[in-house]
């Protein structure tokens, strides 16, 4: 097992279904680990051929007709990739050992507190230093970024053959997972969206999750959580089956990409402190249960606890936050996702939707109602998809022929379920309303009908720019692209070399616009404001005593995270140059969230 330590204080987490999907192809042989979703086998299959035709491998595409095929494709994607990591790993060394030019370029991008990087300029300073010596230190202390993996465990469908349901082990994400355990990767799946106890518990099937005799583990376990308490019981849920989390992801609920869960009121601050404060009590807690489960099944059980990582992504855009994270919060990596949508050689994202990121301020990002999960997702105004769904609205033809029904998991008209963005869905929903229109006011029939019509087809939305980055055909009725990107990308306004985007996230540089940008706990902060002004506009006659007291709870959490707020921006070294500012806008929404009344609590 590798024992090297990361190069990077920085990861790229999953983007969308595909704008990652081969991130590590272009990254990893600088030591920069991103995450590849798995949950959609189609592209996997299609990538799989684009580069092993690009690498000169031999590739025996894996039919939808043969056994237990979402797996297979999955596992022979990810094998693949490794090969061709390691391909570009090794030449990459050579390079860096016989070009000089190559070595700075490479010292530019490491972090300045690297160990490694003072070594190779020492090398470099000296001017003597051998090839070989070199070589030999690049050998011995340089590793590829890690090849992980992500399952957003609710995208778990039961899947049929014609009206026969296939056993659990063969929904969509228990299929993923298969795939990941059985490739050669030594890598970690990252998990998300919340719990899935059956999805969990299927990790018991796969001896690579288990330590060996030696306490190292082939395959790992990252769980992307919002808050201490979530980690703690799905840390202990795993840890009771002999399973280790090595890490936990934690997420800004709303300054993220992709799909937003809002916590109760509670921000980063304050989250990333419990995590630091109460860090050795998940360890202990979750190192306890997993020996005895360990005893249990007679397997080998390690004397000390692993390695618990804990790292932070949502919203970060300095040099200075990246820092703080870091240091402050003790944490092992933070997560640039957004900013690399900018960047070509990171991520698969086609040039027109490049522009339009790249020109879009901060008006045109916002939290739409489009997935089919029923959850907010994070968008931007103008997306190709958008223009499409609103030219079939108006030709009364809404919704998806819905190809691949990886969100089919509405069980209202079908057991095989249905997505709520697909036609078949929307037309029998209209269908329902069209028959109510005498009972309903304008307003309130166009509004549900809105509802119903708004859906997005994401399992094909969100990887067609993948396919037209790399000149693969996209079959089908046209989808356009849905891209998710988060709120703080409003802050970065042009298309930025890989290079340039790494020193800019080390202050060895600047790829920021010139809009004014907030400090990114000011701005989750406004963002959650914002969330509790319309969730109270969306009160009424029948809200029951227990959501108002919900929505109590919230405003009181959010007083007490701007109360943490106010002594940290005192108390650190950090952001001190913005400081009035901070100071000013903490107070602004504080009297805004003091003024803020919760509606009928009286009759709790």
């Amino acid at each position: 097992m590798d024992t090297k330590n990361p190069i990077h204080t920085f990861h790229i987490p999953v983007m969308g279904l595909a704008y990652t999907i081969d991130s590590p192809i272009r990254v990893a042989h600088y030591g920069i680990s991103s995450v590849v979703s798995i949950i959609d086998d189609d592209i996997i299959e299609k990538m799989h051929l684009f580069y092993s035709k690009k690498f000169h491998f031999s590739y025996e595409g894996i039919s939808t007709k043969i056994h237990d095929y979402r797996a297979k494709r999955i596992t022979a994607y990810l094998d693949m990739i490794d090969d061709v990591v390691k391909q570009k790993f090794d030449a990459f060394k050579q390079e860096l050992a016989e070009s000089k030019e190559a070595l700075e370029n490479y010292l530019a991008m490491l972090p300045n507190k690297s160990e490694m990087k003072q070594s190779l300029q020492n090398f470099l300073n000296d001017g003597k230093a051998a090839k070989e010596t070199i070589k030999n230190y690049l050998e011995t202390h340089l590793s590829p970024g890690n090849i992980d993996v992500n399952i957003m465990t609710k995208v778990d469908k039961d899947n049929f053959i014609k009206n026969e349901q296939l056993p659990v082990i063969f929904n969509d994400a228990h299929a993923s997972l298969r795939g990941f355990a059985n490739s050669k990767l030594t890598s970690s799946v990252v998990l998300s969206a919340g719990m899935n106890p059956r999805l969990y518990s299927y990790f018991e099937s796969f001896t690579d999750f288990y330590p060996d005799a030696n306490g190292e583990l082939k395959k790992k376990i990252i769980l992307k959580v919002s808050d201490f308490r979530s980690a703690m019981i799905q840390g202990n849920f795993l840890a009771k089956k002999g399973l280790w989390v090595s890490e936990y992801r934690i997420e800004s609920g709303l300054n993220c990409g992709g799909h937003s869960f809002a916590t109760d009121g509670f921000l980063l601050g304050p989250i990333m402190e419990e995590f630091k404060q109460k860090k050795d009590q998940l360890i202990q807690s979750a190192h306890e249960l997993m020996i005895k489960a360990l005893a249990q099944k007679e397997m080998p059980a390690p004397e000390k606890p692993l390695s618990l990582k804990i790292t932070v992504q949502g919203g970060v855009g300095t040099a200075e936050e990246h820092d703080f994270l870091l240091e402050y919060y003790d944490v092992d990596s933070v997560g640039w996702g957004s900013p690399f949508l900018l960047v070509p050689e990171a991520t698969a994202v086609d040039d027109a939707t490049r522009a339009l990121l790249a020109k879009s301020e901060e008006k045109d990002f916002y939290t739409s109602q489009i997935s089919p999960l029923g959850v907010p997702f994070n968008t931007v105004k103008g997306t190709t998809n958008e223009a499409l769904k609103l030219n079939r609205i108006a030709n009364d033809k809404s919704g998806s022929s819905c190809p691949k029904k990886l969100l089919a998991l509405s069980k209202e008209f079908s057991e095989q379920g249905t997505c709520t963005a697909s036609r078949k869905y929307q037309d029998i929903k209209l269908e329902e309303l069209s028959a109510q229109k005498n009972q309903l006011s304008e307003v309130e029939f166009d509004k549900r009908k809105t509802k119903i019509t708004e859906k997005a087809c994401l399992c094909v939305g969100l990887v067609n720019a993948a396919y037209m980055e790399n000149g693969i055909k996209v079959k089908g009725e046209e989808q356009g692209v849905v891209i998710c990107p988060g709120p703080n990308l409003a802050y970065f306004d042009k298309v930025v070399a890989l290079a340039d985007m790494v020193k800019h996230i080390y202050g060895n540089a600047s790829v920021l616009g010139k809009i004014n940008r907030p400090n990114v706990f000011i701005n989750e902060l406004k963002m959650y404001v914002d969330y509790l002004k319309k969730e109270i506009t969306e009160v009424t006659n029948e809200s029951t005593t227990s959501q108002l007291k919900k929505l109590q709870a919230f405003k009181n959490n959010l007083l007490d995270g701007i109360e943490y707020y106010e002594k940290l921006f005192t108390e650190t070294s950090f952001f001190k140059k913005n400081s009035a500012v901070i100071e000013d806008q903490l107070n602004s929404y504080k009297n805004t969230v003091v003024s803020i009344e919760i509606p009928q609590l009286e009759i709790a």
